[in-house]
């Protein structure tokens, strides 16, 4: 693998669990997934988003601080990749749509002092879906408290995910169009995969199989 540390990101259900524990199996690699399941907020801000919402992202900030920390300290001579299912902004783009304005700012000034102290990937992969094929996955895996997630809530994450890449001219990231790929069956689809993440690619947003006109 081309790159050391890569991060597979996506809106919900774009597959990216899926995809990072694929690539960590078959190049024996470090994995770092978020355990969205141990937080306790999560279905409570399906239900009640304005009660749930603060220890909702709190929690979630505070457990990707710790899997980051913990894991990318841990050196392990037989597994020089390492690829995880979040990248730690993330945090702040799911806070600034879902926290009250006072909220978001107490939110900002926590994320801002821990995430300087984190490693960044060397690649983001943002797997690009429609809304509609990321409902038929969502309903698909059969996640109960996921069941009412709406198609607006759905657009206005992947809208903020796609605002925040168009700022980040530092980072490599990769815009790839899964609309037609089924890298989780699909064993020539997910090579193709492998292929695009041993390409080089310039700092900023890169498209692969991806109308631009998206962002």
């Amino acid at each position: 693998m081309r790159y050391n540390f890569v991060t597979i990101e996506g809106c919900i259900g774009a597959g990216k669990t899926t995809l990072t524990q694929k690539l960590a199996h078959d190049f024996n690699g470090h994995i770092i997934l978020e355990r969205f399941e141990d937080n306790p907020f999560l279905p409570k801000f399906y239900e009640e988003p304005e009660r749930h919402a603060f220890p909702m992202e709190l929690f979630f900030m505070a457990e990707r601080f710790y899997h980051l920390k913990t894991l990318m300290s841990e050196a392990d001579i037989f597994k020089s990749f390492t690829v995880s299912d979040f990248l730690f902004q993330k945090s702040i783009i799911f806070a600034m749509n879902t926290l009250t304005e006072d909220e978001a700012k107490l939110y900002r000034t926590l994320f801002d002092i821990i995430n300087q102290t984190l490693p960044k990937p060397d690649l983001v992969v943002y797997l690009y879906a429609p809304v509609e094929k990321l409902l038929a996955n969502i309903k698909r895996r059969g996640r109960d408290f996921e069941q009412n997630i709406k198609a607006e809530y759905l657009t206005k994450i992947q809208n903020a995910y796609l605002d925040y890449f168009k700022l980040q001219q530092q980072s490599k990231i990769v815009l790839l169009d899964t609309t037609n790929l089924n890298f989780a069956d699909n064993q020539e689809d997910y090579e193709k995969v492998i292929e695009i993440l041993n390409r080089e690619f310039e700092p900023g947003v890169n498209y692969v199989e991806h109308q631009k006109s998206v962002i």
